[in-house]
């Protein structure tokens, strides 16, 4: 019979353990543990994909599944998979309790988040994890039943997967999947594919990039926060830093937001100026874009700092005008313009506005309010404006609102739209940086644009007002003295 050691046995027990660690906290195989089921489980899965007894969709069909208007998730009740790759990381601490998916590792179209139950799930779920969801999957005790699809919380526009339901005074939201849940429905690859950012300007990113991995070049942060770092230590969950990026005559900005829990938490910002990559989330409350960060490695701010025009050192003359004037009240907006309804029943309609900002003036406006449509989307198009005359050409306008509850108004160019209304949704429509009058303005008041410079477009551009609402939100906007103007 052998005699064990016990001190030695122990030791190397211990030793053994602590391997098995450090191997798990680095290895982004499928733990021992489940990797045997979820292997069998994604088997099972892609078997039954190519036998056409379960559908693969987009992303995109999975989002469009949850209805906003009436504000109610949506549980799947056919057999559907979703296929995408993870953004995000919480590895630093930066996230929790969720991750975001978009639908390709480059050039990605949507994204979508889901929610867990698990936290420091990047070891499962790491950045480029190619992961199948099984939207109505057969648990291993023999019951069914579909995710949901809807807003983790009412009105933030976020749609998100979840594993089931919750109702409040404020409406119905989607609650986090189980742990059980997410075993028999995240299921992932051996693929793990380098996510590469797509790289938009600040004013450029909307709604439409929630859930993504995106890179904005020359950006900086504000300068009254040289010295301070990513964490204000007064706060208790989050703090918000204000970025900015010259464009032209001004700043665009838009907040980064790190999370109290993250580890780099109390790094200084840097102070310099360059590209920043994150996920491009909303705030808690949804009522703004913000970005958040997977590592500070994604951060490389180390050249000067941009400097703004001056504008002391242009002359103008005005090249195109439009102040509405010419309209009878309540006329649709015609003309030279293009007043292009792409959903819903509304146009935009000159009003005699008694507003103390502008009074007695004529103005576009647009509103969907009593429309009773269940989205409205409505496009204001200038005429032509010829960018190869001059070298520089500046766009400016006012706007104001009324009961901005949620809808939203756009500020875009193209160059290459054919001038039908066809066309309209075929064109490249890219985001101008001027600034619109915010949801928390006094109605009466009137927002000046700013000097949205133009010189990167060339040959003959529209610029369009693009109007969104749906039946819960059916704010007004309007516009006025709308100009281009060419330094002389």
């Amino acid at each position: 019979m052998k005699t064990i050691n016990f001190k030695n046995y122990l030791l190397t027990l211990l030793a053994s353990v602590a391997i098995v660690s450090c191997v798990q906290d680095d290895d982004f195989s499928v733990p021992e543990s489940v990797g045997a089921e979820e292997n069998r489980a994604l088997t099972d899965v892609l078997s039954q994909i190519e036998a056409g007894a379960i559908n693969v969709v987009s992303i995109s069909e999975v989002k469009a599944m949850y209805d906003s208007s009436s504000e109610m998730p949506f549980q799947v009740d056919t057999n559907i998979v979703v296929k995408g790759y993870v953004t995000s990381s919480d590895l630093t601490g930066n996230f929790y309790k969720e991750v975001y998916l978009q639908d390709s590792p480059e050039n990605p179209t949507t994204a979508i988040k889901v929610i867990l139950s698990q936290v420091d799930s990047y070891n499962r779920f790491n950045k480029g994890r190619e992961v199948y969801i099984n939207l109505n999957p057969t648990y291993s005790d023999g019951s069914a039943g579909g995710l949901y699809i809807g807003e983790e919380r009412v009105g933030n526009e976020v749609i998100t997967i979840g594993g089931g339901t919750e109702t409040d005074q404020y409406g119905t939201t989607v609650t986090s999947l189980s742990q059980n849940q997410m075993n028999a429905t995240m299921l992932r690859s051996e693929v793990s594919q380098d996510i590469t950012p797509l790289n938009l300007k600040m004013y450029e990113i909307s709604s439409d990039h929630i859930g993504m991995f995106v890179q904005i070049d020359n950006v900086e942060f504000e300068d009254n926060l040289a010295g301070l770092r990513y964490f204000d230590p007064s706060e208790d969950y989050d703090t918000q830093r204000t970025m900015q990026t010259c464009t032209g005559f001004f700043y665009s900005t838009m907040n980064l937001e790190t999370s109290s829990f993250s580890n780099f938490k109390n790094a200084l910002l840097p102070e310099g100026n360059g590209p920043i990559a994150g996920i491009v989330t909303k705030t808690y409350d949804g009522s703004s874009l913000i970005l958040t960060l997977n590592s500070t490695d994604d951060v490389n701010m180390d050249s000067a700092r941009c400097v703004l025009y001056d504008i002391n050192d242009f002359t103008f003359t005005t090249s195109f005008e439009e102040n509405f004037q010419s309209y009878s009240n309540n006329a649709e907006i015609s003309g030279d313009w293009t007043n292009y309804v792409e959903e819903g029943s509304r146009n935009w309609i000159s009003r005699t506005t008694t507003d103390t900002g502008n009074p007695g003036s004529k103005i576009a406006q647009i509103s969907a309010y009593n429309s009773g449509d269940a989205s409205t989307i409505s496009w204001l198009i200038s005429p032509t404006i010829d960018l190869d005359v001059n070298e520089f050409e500046f766009f400016e306008f006012e706007s104001s609102n009324s009961f901005s509850d949620g809808s939203e108004l756009e500020l875009l160019i193209s160059t290459d739209w054919d001038g039908t209304d066809v066309g309209v949704s075929s064109a490249t429509w890219t985001s101008l940086p001027g600034t619109i009058v915010p949801d928390d303005t006094y109605y009466k008041d009137w927002i000046y644009s700013g000097l949205v410079d133009l010189s990167p477009y060339s040959g003959n551009a529209h610029i369009a007002f693009k109007y969104t609402a749906n039946s819960s939100n059916t704010g007004t906007y309007e516009i006025d003295n709308v100009k281009v103007l060419v330094q002389n």
